[in-house]
This record gives structure tokens, sequence and C-alpha cells, in this order.
């Protein structure tokens, strides 16, 4: 491993950035301002003050929030999460408080961050989809939206929004109607053509899209010959997933023209760079910070220090570099 290399792939000790003379690694997506590209993944961050004794929120570039529905999600039954080789699978069933709740109970500490606080959205219906927009768009502190379209249409079979482009483009539009935010889509890699699902979405109105949501996945105890998850089936995340998900980022980056988030299995600052090169304009942090709380704070340090080694000023200057064939 080179010195560069090694240096990307260990950084994170030091505590603070310079405030001067260091690597510019603003982002912008959409409207959306970033001082870094770096952001927390929904779901594995809770409402972000579970993690402040143990994260400097205000170093990260961004904050999604768990999911929020229009009423509140008991979520399912245990157990709902296991680990796998290189990975962990969910259950949780999108446990969480409600947006009357998130917005009267949440907020109050989240708008007091510097950090920029996106909110992910979900529901059953394009109607619920809509209200959780109208409600939110007016609420202080919340600086976009992210749009989870691997829900299923109860009023469809139980078909995921996000499987389907002619739905998913129908979430984006109505979602769009009710809120003046920038709008993210999250797209689902459980699909046979993920550009497809990024076209319809861009077309529908979104700012920016999001890839890759979980895949689906399975465990079982040969013992007691059950599922190890209580729903049987459930979301698969971690490094596992990584090359899948830079492959769909990578694709997507090439057929539209929005900016693209990149997410799966990111663990590192060589994690992120990948993504970044693959033609992300920034990063989500997810599973890692199950077990590294830090991890989100350790890349951003660990691409300032990439920048600067290879004499880069801007971060922006670097996304979508790739070179590939003969390049």
């Amino acid at each position: 491993m080179g010195k560069m290399e090694k240096s990307v792939m260990e950084s994170g000790s030091e505590t603070n950035l310079a405030p001067c003379g260091m690597p510019d690694l603003r982002v912008q997506i959409g409207s959306l301002a970033l001082r870094n590209p770096v952001m927390t993944a929904s779901g594995t961050f809770g409402y972000a003050r579970e993690f402040a004794n143990l994260v400097d929120l205000d170093r990260l570039g961004g904050i999604i929030v768990k999911g929020i529905s229009l009423q509140p999600k008991p979520g399912n039954p245990p157990p709902r999460i296991v680990e796998t080789a290189c990975g962990m699978l969910n259950a949780i069933g999108l446990e969480n408080v409600g947006v009357d709740r998130f917005i009267t109970g949440k907020m109050p500490y989240l708008r007091k961050l510097s950090t920029p606080v996106v909110v992910n959205i979900l529901g059953d219906s394009v109607e619920e989809y809509s209200e959780i927009a109208r409600r939110l768009d007016g609420a202080e502190g919340v600086a976009a939206l992210e749009v989870n379209i691997s829900c299923p249409n109860v009023k469809k079979g139980g078909v995921a929004f996000g499987t389907v482009p002619e739905m998913a483009a129908r979430v984006t539009e109505a979602v769009r109607r009710f809120t003046t935010l920038p709008l993210i889509v999250k797209l689902s890699p459980n699909v046979t053509d993920i550009v497809l699902m990024a076209r319809a979405v861009a077309d529908a109105g979104a700012d920016a899209v999001s890839l890759i949501n979980t895949l689906i996945g399975m465990a079982i105890d040969p013992v007691s010959r059950r599922p190890r998850l209580a729903n049987v089936i459930g979301g698969l995340s971690g490094p596992a997933i990584k090359p899948v998900a830079l492959r769909m980022v990578w694709q997507v980056a090439q057929a539209v023209s929005l900016p693209v988030i990149g997410i799966g299995g990111i663990t590192t600052a060589a994690d992120a760079l990948e993504f970044l090169l693959a033609g992300a304009s920034a990063v989500q942090v997810g599973t890692a910070n199950f077990y590294d709380p830090s991890a989100a704070e350790n890349i951003v340090q660990g691409l300032n220090d990439y920048l600067q080694e290879q004499g880069e000023d801007r971060l922006v200057d670097i996304i979508g570099t790739l070179k590939t064939g003969t390049d």
C-alpha cells in the first residue's frame, strides 16, 4: 500500500481541521450547500442527539434523520437485526415517532445545529408522502427532504414504489408539489435497471438522487431451522454491498444531470473517494455508525488529507474523474 493510500485509509486521528489553508471540501446538492460531502444515512444515526456525545456533529456535511412517516410506527418484532459476513441485515420496520412528534419533539434540538438536517420521509400511499412533505415544508430547520421510495404501495398490492418507474415518478411529482425544499429521492437497488429509475424521478422533479438503499436478503439458523429475523427477510447493508452500490452510482452519474449521493458500505475515506471519483457529489455513511460512531467524522479528515497529498485545492475538482478504458 502506497503512502498516500495508507494515509487515506488510516486518517481520522486528528480531531480538528485547520481553519484556513486547507482544501475546500464544500459541495452543492441542488440548492443545498454542504461544508463537506459526508452525510449520515437515514436509519443509522437516530435523530442525531443520540450521537452528540460521540461525534462532533458540526463537522459533518449533513445529517439525515431516520425515516419519518405520517403516523408513528412501532416497527417489527425482534429479532430484527442480525450480523452477516461483511454486513448487516435489518428488519426494523421503519420505527419512528411520526411527523408531528418529530416536528415538536426532535426539531427544536436539530435546528440548533450548524449542520444541515435532511428529513427522510416514507409512506404507504402517494397521499401520505404528500401530506408529510406539506407539514415539513414549513418546519423551521429542515434543510431538505429525502424520499424513501422503497416502501410498499398498499393500494397496489404492496409493490414498492421504487421498483416501478411510473410509481416512483408519481411519488416524486406529488412531493414536489407540496414542498419548496431541495428534494432528494433515495433509489432502491432491487430493480432491473437503476438508470431507468433515476431518469424517472429526475424527470418528475427531483433535485438529486441518493443510492443505494439496502438489498433484500435473509439469514437462517441451521440449528433451529428458522429465519434469524422475525420478519424472515430484511435489508442488507455494509461493506458487502459496496461493489454493487459503486457500480450503480457510476451508471446513474453518467445518465442523469442531477447530483448523485453515494451510499453503501462506506467505512473509510478511501471508500468515500471511490464514490466521488465515480461521480457522486456526496456520500452517506450508514452501517459503520453502529460499530464506529466516529466513522463519518474520520472520513471528513481523510478527504482533507487526500486532497492535500494530491495537491488539489477543491474537492469538487475530483468528482467524476474516474479514468476508464483509454482515458
